[in-house]
């Protein structure tokens, strides 16, 4: 058996083929990851993010690979606007099976230096962003009796804490607590919520902060001793965005190469 026949069998396996996802936060990082893995297992996914460019350069590689990606535009912090989006999308496209809230931004500050515009700014995007977009896509899955499956990520400074990243480890604790409340209210919808904490993965967003010496130390504490490859958290979001995790719920699972249990941020 050749390699390409594992990956079809692998797909197979999690029965996600005609799927509808949608990914937030796409245009680049662990949701342009996503959005791509999501396609090579059968889903049609709907990508989105505030980055029209950077939407349609993603649709574009997954629909050319034999894919179908939508692209969204769509600014998770703005509710009016965030509401109209998903309203086009459930009437142009069609209600998700999967949700993926992967929208996220940091800023790096103190706790006594942090500025009220840049922690506003990380609280919107990555608190009320997944609020948001979450209460809108599971009214439309209620509403239309469709049973869902929805991934928020979180991140292990959700579950555990570090200097100069306060508003972002405060907003990621608030993303995993919202994951246990809606998972409770949901599941008598058929709409299972779960969370993926990763650990550190290079994206844009940190590549330069990895790169230093300081990242550097920080990965000489994983166990692992490097840091996370965007492929190491394929596993567990086709687990969870597939009905072989059907009683799973309100999980948040941590893919960090062991950082937590060595309990040195």
């Amino acid at each position: 058996m050749n390699a390409k026949t594992n990956a079809t069998t692998a797909n197979n396996y999690f029965e996600l083929d005609g799927k509808l996802a949608l990914v937030t936060g796409a245009s680049s990082g662990l949701g342009w990851h996503f959005a791509h893995c999501l396609a090579k297992a059968g889903c049609n996914v709907i990508v989105a993010a505030r980055r029209q460019d950077r939407l349609d350069k993603l649709a574009d590689e997954i629909n050319s690979s034999g894919g179908h990606a939508f692209p969204l535009v769509l600014d998770v912090q703005n509710r009016e606007t965030c509401k109209s989006a998903l309203s086009s999308m459930a009437s142009e496209i069609g209600v998700p099976d999967i949700l993926i809230n992967n929208a996220g931004i940091a800023k790096v500050a103190h706790f006594l230096d942090a500025t009220d515009s840049d922690t506003d700014a990380v609280i919107g995007v990555n608190q009320t962003g997944v609020w948001q977009v979450s209460q809108t896509v599971c009214n439309q899955m209620v509403d239309a009796g469709k049973p869902g499956a929805v991934i928020n990520i979180a991140s292990i400074l959700g579950l555990s804490v570090a200097p100069g990243v306060g508003s972002y480890a405060v907003s990621k604790a608030a993303v995993v607590q919202l994951t246990n409340i809606m998972a409770l209210e949901l599941a008598r919808h058929q709409i299972r919520v779960n969370a993926i904490a990763p650990g550190y993965f290079s994206t844009e967003m940190n590549h330069d902060f990895l790169n230093s010496d300081a990242g550097k130390k920080v990965i000489e504490r994983v166990p692992s001793r490097r840091a996370g490859e965007l492929s190491d958290l394929d596993g567990v979001l086709l687990l969870l965005a597939s009905s072989r995790s059907q009683y799973m719920t309100g999980c948040t699972i941590p893919v960090d190469g062991g950082h937590l249990v060595a309990g040195l941020m």
